[in-house]
């Protein structure tokens, strides 16, 4: 019997990598892909029964390539979730230590993540499809930015140990497999002691204009639906149309989320899930307060301070 083919982001030693190591069946083969969008075909054609992909960063917020794949693919559906603590080291080729360096090589993600060491150095930032890609493929006059797994890996010297901005980083992936392996997974869940779900929806109404997103939400409050996550994706070419992407508390199969979706048909909304999973804590559970926009007014801010943040 063949092994269960795992779907990532490859090469070797990417988040990725390490988030389908945690995630992968036992047994599996885990096939690295060169981009994203390869590892939702594979899914989506049945080359591979899982596929591993980041979703959400808590520096860059989501990961918009993976989330646009997710909403345009026809059979695919996220299953489950995992965390990932995400710094970067800064590698260069053995050998090359003495010569100058101009050039800076990572995922566009990681290039964000990376600025300040990028600034101050005066670096040129080269995206590359992958951090592992560009560990594997930096040449003598570039900086490779990944996961300390890479230096091993590669045979790489060290440069700067933990450039990232923002220390204590992490990035969210999900499990996708295709819709009918799901549903017969959702079916075991709906007829036993189901954990606490969360849902990720795909809300495009039909009819735009004053009150659309005070609707939807309005529509949960009322249920008592927790929503923890809400992005808006523009219709493509298409001015002023936008999808909404939601996650929330529950599954579809449940009595109140189920009646919220209800809801949203009737009303000429067009709904997708996209993915169904046992709940497994938020991104980041608290807020750090320095990260909080600066001049932003609270309750306890002075009447100049609230007009000089809120512009009234």
């Amino acid at each position: 019997m063949s092994p269960v083919r795992v779907a990532y982001l490859g090469p070797e030693g990417t988040f990725t990598h390490q988030a389908a190591l945690a995630m992968a069946p036992q047994g599996a083969q885990l096939v690295p892909l060169p981009v994203v969008t390869d590892v939702y075909a594979q899914v989506e054609s049945g080359s591979a029964q899982f596929g591993i992909v980041a979703i959400e960063s808590t520096v860059e917020g989501y990961v918009v390539p993976s989330l646009d794949a997710l909403v345009a693919a026809r059979n695919v559906v996220a299953v489950d979730e995992t965390f990932v603590a995400v710094s970067f080291d800064a590698f260069v080729r053995a050998g090359s230590e003495n010569t100058a360096k101009t050039e800076v090589m990572a995922h566009p993600v990681g290039l964000a993540q990376c600025q300040e060491f990028i600034s101050a150095n005066g670096l040129e930032p080269i995206p590359a499809s992958s951090n592992a890609a560009a560990c594997r493929d930096v040449q003598d006059h570039q900086i490779a930015l990944g996961p300390a797994l890479c230096g091993e890996l590669y045979g790489l010297a060290l440069h700067a140990k933990d450039v990232s901005d923002f220390a204590g980083a992490r990035t969210r992936f999900l499990l996708i497999t295709d819709r009918g392996q799901a549903r017969a997974s959702f079916d075991e869940l709906r007829s036993g002691s189901a954990p606490l779900m969360r849902s990720m929806l795909a809300v495009t109404p039909r009819a735009t204009g004053p009150g659309v997103l005070a609707r939807i939400s309005g529509a949960l409050g009322e249920r008592g639906v927790n929503m923890s996550s809400l992005i808006t994706r523009p219709l493509k070419a298409l001015e002023g149309k936008y999808t909404f992407i939601v996650t929330l508390d529950g599954a579809p199969w449940e009595d109140d989320l189920h009646d919220v979706i209800e809801g949203l048909l009737a009303a000429g909304d067009a709904v997708k899930t996209l993915g169904v999973f046992p709940a497994r804590g938020e991104i980041d559970d608290s807020i750090d307060e320095s990260r909080i926009a600066p001049l932003s007014a609270d309750s306890q801010s002075s009447t100049e301070q609230a007009r000089e943040a809120l512009l009234w």
